[in-house]
This record gives C-alpha cells, sequence and structure tokens, in this order.
C-alpha cells in the first residue's frame, strides 16, 4: 500500500505552501493585513492539507472494508491512496474546494463504492461508515496538537489552525444522519427496511439540501461553526489564530 504520486504531490503542494507561509511578514499577521507571501502560504496549505484529508478520509473506509471483508476495494485502487481512484475531478475536487473558498464550508467530496455483502457484521459496516470522519477528527486533533507543542511562525501557526478547524467542521457534517453521509451509513445496517428504502431514495438530494440551509437559513451556518469550535478548543485549538487564518485564506473579503 505504497502512497500514489499524485498524493505525495498534493502533500508536496501543502508543504510548500507551510513554507511561504513559514516565511511570511510576522508583523503583518497581528493587524490582520496579510502579506502576498503569508496569503499564498495558507491558500496553499489550506487547499492541498484539505486534498489530501479527502483522500485519507476515502481511504479510511477502503481499509476497514478490506479488513471487513471486501478485498474487491484493492482491485477497485482505493488502497493506492490515488485521489483519482476516489473522485470525479469537477464534482470532489473542483466544486468542494470552490464551496471551500467561497464559504469557508468542506464539502465531503469523494466516494468508494463498498460491497457491502462482504462486509463479515452490521457492526463492520457501521465502522466501514465512521472511518472516514473518524480520521478527519484525528487529523485535526494531530494538527491543533502540532501547533500548541511545536514552535513555529505566525504564518504557519494561523494555516495549520484553520485547516485543523476544518477538519473538524468536515468531521461534523458527515457524522450528520443525513442519507448520503457518512452518519447515516453507520446507523443504516440496524434500520428497519422501510427506513433503508427512504434512505436510498433521499440519498442523492439530501446532503444538498442541507447544504442550501447551511447558506440560506440565517443562523444555520453558524450553529456548525459554533459546534466545531467547541471540539476545537476542548483539544487545545487556538481559536483566534483560526479565525486569522480563515482571514487569510479567504483573502478577498
Amino acid at each position: 500500500m505504497r502512497p500514489s504520486p499524485i498524493f505525495l504531490g498534493i502533500l508536496a503542494v501543502t508543504v510548500l505552501g507551510g513554507v511561504l507561509a513559514a516565511f511570511g511578514e510576522e508583523t503583518m499577521i497581528f493587524t490582520q493585513q496579510y502579506d502576498v507571501l503569508t496569503i499564498a502560504g495558507v491558500v496553499l496549505l489550506v487547499a492541498g492539507g484539505w486534498v489530501a484529508s479527502l483522500t485519507l478520509h476515502e481511504f479510511g473506509h477502503a481499509i476497514v472494508a478490506f479488513r471487513g471483508g471486501d478485498h474487491s476495494v484493492a482491485h477497485k485502487g482505493y488502497l493506492s491512496m490515488d485521489v483519482r481512484k476516489y473522485t470525479d475531478p469537477v464534482l470532489s475536487i473542483v466544486l468542494p474546494l470552490v464551496f471551500l473558498i467561497i464559504g469557508g464550508i468542506p464539502l465531503p467530496g469523494g466516494a468508494v463504492w463498498i460491497e457491502h455483502g462482504r462486509l463479515r457484521s452490521r457492526g463492520v459496516q457501521s465502522w466501514v461508515s465512521l472511518a472516514g470522519p473518524l480520521s478527519n477528527l484525528a487529523v485535526g486533533v494531530v494538527l491543533t496538537l502540532v501547533v500548541a507543542l511545536v514552535p513555529m511562525s505566525s504564518g504557519l501557526v494561523i494555516g495549520l489552525s484553520f485547516l485543523a478547524l476544518l477538519q473538524i467542521v468536515t468531521f461534523m457534517l458527515n457524522i450528520l444522519p443525513i442519507p448520503g453521509l457518512d452518519g447515516w451509513g453507520a446507523i443504516e445496517p440496524y434500520l428497519s427496511p422501510g427506513a433503508r428504502e427512504f434512505g436510498a431514495k433521499a440519498r442523492p438530494w439530501a446532503p444538498l439540501a442541507l447544504f442550501a440551509i447551511l447558506f440560506a437559513v440565517p443562523g444555520a451556518s453558524s450553529l456548525l461553526w459554533q459546534a466545531s469550535y467547541t471540539i476545537f478548543d476542548s483539544v487545545g485549538g487556538f481559536t483566534r489564530a483560526a479565525q486569522y487564518g480563515q482571514d487569510a485564506f479567504m483573502f478577498w473579503r
């Protein structure tokens, strides 16, 4: 299970962003007037890191499914950590990145096709669904701890803090028990046949309805962010740093 060159390239872009952010002007960050180097670094760090986390999210689904009995995921290339295997380039990368840039809400992106009949139990099916969002939560916690424990420049602090916060927001979104999201997949094996049938019919449009609510209903998006900040704060996150990182990432506002 060697990482694909595509995944390594995404990591390289992320690291480049981190280097650029690290060399931004310290004094400008605290006045929220970011220099070009900091902006470019934060944008590359957050965008690259988010696509890398999308890969890890889908790999998490795949590796748990493989260990749970569905060896077809290996033949489909899902264990290669090649983001192209999990995604449609437009629907899964371009559009989510556009939504992330214009609204700061990380849409769930890719998908792996699991043959659930091969899985050994309902419990395994639930863990296959949970593995993706839990990987986002784990990445968010690790990044938060790195920021808290490792001395680094302010540019890197704000970029990594915002990226960590986005991982927690992604976890919060995906864990919702809504058809088409992983939270529904975790409870679906235990639902009645009628409920599962409803979920199958609602799966194509339910996530779209959720994001329409987040963008259009006053207070809905704020509730999501407040819940995410609560988790972020509880694991030692720097709220102000994440907010500065969001400002730098969405520099045109």
